[in-house]
């Protein structure tokens, strides 16, 4: 356990997610994001910033927590399960992994490519990283 924030890679966090039953992939992005642009197989979805009024989840660590605690995935010998946080391109990611870290939660990831990946000279995502450009598995609503 760490209070201290992991930054990974997509297909490290894939591999974190395949090798332990117990750690938690949850996308942040919006609802919107989510459903229409696609999303990892078997994440979980709590936005951070949401619409109609895209403001900060004022609830956003506390559904973490109901997600670890009510799932029963903290052990007295493990201590909670790893949560791995995953958005567009890694930048709300980071700020709501921070926040989850501030909050007093431990073993909080972000994947640095995020969703998407960062916009190539075309203005376009998906072309030079992200979760679905590394060919992870992903499925749209």
């Amino acid at each position: 356990m760490s209070n201290t924030l992991h930054t990974i890679t997509p297909a490290a966090a894939h591999a974190m997610v395949k090798e332990n039953s117990r750690c938690l992939l949850v996308d942040i992005r919006s609802s919107m994001e989510y459903l229409f642009v696609g999303h990892p197989v078997g994440a979980v979805h709590i936005p951070w910033i949401d619409e109609p009024d895209w403001v900060v989840n004022p609830h956003f660590t506390t559904e973490i927590r109901k997600l670890i605690l009510g799932g029963a995935v903290c052990g007295e010998d493990e201590g909670c399960a790893p949560v791995i946080l995953i958005c567009r391109s890694g930048k709300r990611s980071k700020e709501a992994a921070d926040q989850l870290l501030q909050d007093g939660l431990q073993d909080i990831y972000h994947i640095d490519e995020g969703f998407e990946g960062e916009l190539d000279e075309n203005h376009q995502r998906s072309t030079t990283g992200g979760w679905r450009f590394r060919g992870l598995p992903w499925e749209q609503c």
